[in-house]
């Protein structure tokens, strides 16, 4: 009887391992995720703008465009991580829709663009006034051996955000071929 015992306690033992082993694989691909920031461009090879959107109904936009110089080629992807100088209430968060977007080539003058998203509704004491933005990236090293300045920074020249307990958000779209759109 002990033995028979002894033989469902391990057996039960190790189903119970099993099991938990199981849900922390599945625990652990649940929590995973991976957000595009391929961007392998210099500087020294894209000219950055910030560039105002139009405004409707609280809403508002600004794109930042970066244009190829002429004879460079670079790839850019995904909502690039974007922080704000002087607005520490706000919240920068990528649209979940960027982190399946495709890669994005500009070549010899040609542009591409990356929507910036919030609000400004709020009453003047529950805004902030960024000083400015910055895109940052992975260092890279082009063909030539040129190293990418990891960081882009533009002076904010787009107004107040929403700074308020139910809006201080800032939405980072994806990378899209093309120039911005007023």
């Amino acid at each position: 009887m002990s033995v028979r015992r002894s033989v469902i306690t391990r057996s039960v033992t190790a189903l119970a391992v099993t099991g938990a082993a199981a849900t922390a694989v599945i625990a652990a691909a649940g929590t995973a995720s991976a957000m595009p920031t391929d961007f392998n461009c210099t500087s020294s090879q894209i000219d950055t703008t910030l560039v105002a959107g139009s405004p409707g109904a609280g809403q508002r936009y600004a794109s930042v465009e970066f244009t190829a110089k002429p004879g460079e080629s670079c790839t850019l992807q995904g909502a690039l991580p974007v922080t704000l100088t002087g607005a520490g209430g706000v919240t920068v968060t990528p649209d979940p829709a960027a982190a399946d977007a495709p890669a994005v080539t500009v070549a010899d003058g040609a542009p591409a663009s990356m929507l910036l998203h919030w609000t400004g509704i709020e009453a003047p004491e529950n805004q902030v006034q960024p000083a400015s933005v910055t895109v940052t990236a992975p260092q890279t090293t082009t063909p030539r051996g040129d190293t990418s300045d990891p960081a882009i920074t533009l002076p904010w020249n787009q107004g107040p955000l929403d700074d308020s307990a139910d809006a201080h958000g800032l939405t980072v779209g994806a990378v899209t071929a093309g120039p911005a759109q007023p």
